[in-house]
């Protein structure tokens, strides 16, 4: 491996003899000059230098104005600011000018030698430590996931699955991600035995159940209402506990924290079921009974999710029972956008606003259909990073921004999640069978038993029954459903895409967050 290369620039650089002896010794190579003029012409002549170390008080060029040049050739050159005193302003402008780190006079060998680690060394020590990390935690994770977990259990296992994913990520670590991701499958593979097993039981109150679609704002949300201030719920289609991960910390500068939970989606982990169910406070079959003017099943003409409205208004007034001033925002292009931007101040005078912001939906679906975005989000990773980079531009977080001005609850939540697909199942039905990949309802389903749960009476899922013999099946683990015709066509359109409506952790476990302004 070549020797680290370091210019260091001071006008006393014989009081550091010392210090150049200790950094030789460690097998650095150092380059020195007294003055920024040298050190300029130094960094223009020789284009390897690893790091910069900079005296900020020299005479003639200063140290910052130096600082300025050499970021003007070089601005991925780390430069280490060193300095008599911590006076703010100076360091002010060192920081804003993108220093990597300073020091204090006198600097101490260990001192340099720690800030070098910290530069040099960082990606390949925090790789090494993630990587042991791992390790260590990888046997007891495969443990647990075999060991009967209850439904809250699952939660944390899946909250730690993407904190190890998100960490891995940071440290460019392909090897571990590799084994993350066998990891991950074997989970969803236990989590979806684990849901065959209770998920009618949960539907029909035989045994404890987790706080699910149709009970979401009867539990986690409503309680939650104050008169003290207004409440903000931001319903992100398809967000999924790793996009939510990547997007806190650009939420966290203006909200802080006050609850971090999940739920469950209700099969199918589709919007007009689940979102339907989140809004209407019951399961698709009562409200199909209770609201038919409203219900449309898949094979009914016309939207699906119409109604979210006329639901949420009728949960309100059968559920909290006093008058409540609340507004339903649905955003769907971006004219919505800057409308719900230009008005935010408005909705703080209710006592609650719901905002449906469908952004991540399109994109998933835009990601199937378009080979740019394929390349764009290749991978989860991918997807978090262009799901962050949308927030951090998006109107909304614009609109947000000018909500945390005034004392504001923020809940975020989502409908379900995704999953990337990469196993296809045949299945056989009719031409009235619903297209989803991720499950499907038709008559006369044929199907593998082994890669689904199939429900022949659909009542039993909280589902209605569109024809007398109606079926629904759901894709476990990451498979996705394909017809016979034309099957390796659309195996190849299909295969590495993210899907929805099965069962897996990423879709059927939902973050919901509430925060405070700041």
């Amino acid at each position: 491996m070549d020797k680290i290369k370091i210019l260091w620039a001071d006008d006393e650089i014989d009081l550091l003899k010392p210090q150049l002896m200790f950094l030789e010794k460690k097998g650095y190579d150092v380059v020195t000059v007294t003055n920024g003029h040298d050190a300029l012409e130094e960094c223009d002549t020789s284009k390897d230098f690893d790091v910069v170390f900079l005296d900020e008080s020299m005479p003639g060029l200063t140290g910052l104005e130096t600082l300025a040049k050499i970021k003007e050739n070089n601005p991925l050159l780390p430069v280490v600011m060193i300095t008599k005193n911590e006076a703010e302003d100076i360091m002010e402008e060192a920081i804003g000018s993108q220093i990597s780190d300073y020091l204090i006079k006198p600097v101490n060998p260990n001192q340099i030698l720690l800030t070098l680690k910290k530069i040099i060394d960082n990606k390949r020590l925090v790789r090494e430590k993630t990587t042991s990390d791992y390790q260590q935690e990888f046997r007891m994770l495969s443990m647990q996931f075999n060991s009967g977990l209850r439904f809250e259990e699952w939660a944390e296992v899946y909250r730690k699955l993407i904190n190890w994913e998100i960490k891995i990520d940071s440290s460019e670590s392909v090897a571990m991600g590799d084994i993350l991701s066998t990891q991950k499958s074997e989970a969803n593979s236990e989590f979806s035995r684990f849901v065959v097993k209770n998920y009618e039981d949960w539907i029909n109150d035989k045994k404890e159940a987790p706080v699910m679609s149709h009970n979401l704002m009867r539990r986690k949300i409503f309680p939650k209402l104050t008169e003290e201030r207004p409440t903000i719920m931001l319903l992100l289609d398809n967000l999924r506990y790793d996009q939510w991960r990547v997007i806190e910390p650009i939420v966290s500068e203006l909200f802080r924290m006050e609850e971090e939970d999940f739920f469950y989606s209700i099969l199918p982990t589709a919007t007009q079921y689940s979102r339907n169910a989140i809004f209407g406070g019951m399961l698709p079959a009562d409200l199909e009974k209770a609201f038919p003017q409203w219900w449309k099943n898949d094979t009914d003409e016309g939207g699906k999710n119409l109604h979210e409205h006329d639901f949420l208004a009728e949960q309100i007034k059968r559920t909290i029972r006093k008058p409540t001033k609340f507004d339903y925002i649905k955003i769907t292009n971006v004219a919505n956008a800057k409308e719900l931007q230009d008005n935010i101040y408005n909705y703080l005078n209710n006592d609650l606003t719901v905002i449906v912001y469908n952004f991540i939906d399109m994109l998933s679906h835009a990601r199937t259909e378009m080979e740019v975005l394929k390349e764009l989000a290749g991978d989860e990773k991918a997807y978090r990073s262009l799901t962050r980079s949308w927030f951090l531009n998006s109107p909304l977080w614009t609109a947000l921004q000018r909500a945390a001005e005034k004392d504001v609850q923020l809940i975020i939540t989502t409908d379900h999640g995704t999953i990337r697909v990469n196993t296809p199942s045949r299945v056989v039905g009719d031409r009235d069978t619903t297209t989803n990949l991720r499950y499907k309802v038709g008559r006369n389903l044929q199907y593998e038993k082994k890669d689904v749960l199939d429900f022949r009476d659909p009542i039993k899922a909280g589902l209605p029954r569109p024809n007398v013999s109606s079926t629904f099946i759901f894709a476990k683990d990451d498979i996705f459903f394909l017809y016979p015709n034309n099957y390796n066509h659309y195996n190849n359109y299909y295969k590495n895409t993210f899907q929805h409506g099965g069962i897996s952790l990423e879709e059927m476990i939902c973050p919901v967050v509430r925060l405070r302004s700041k």
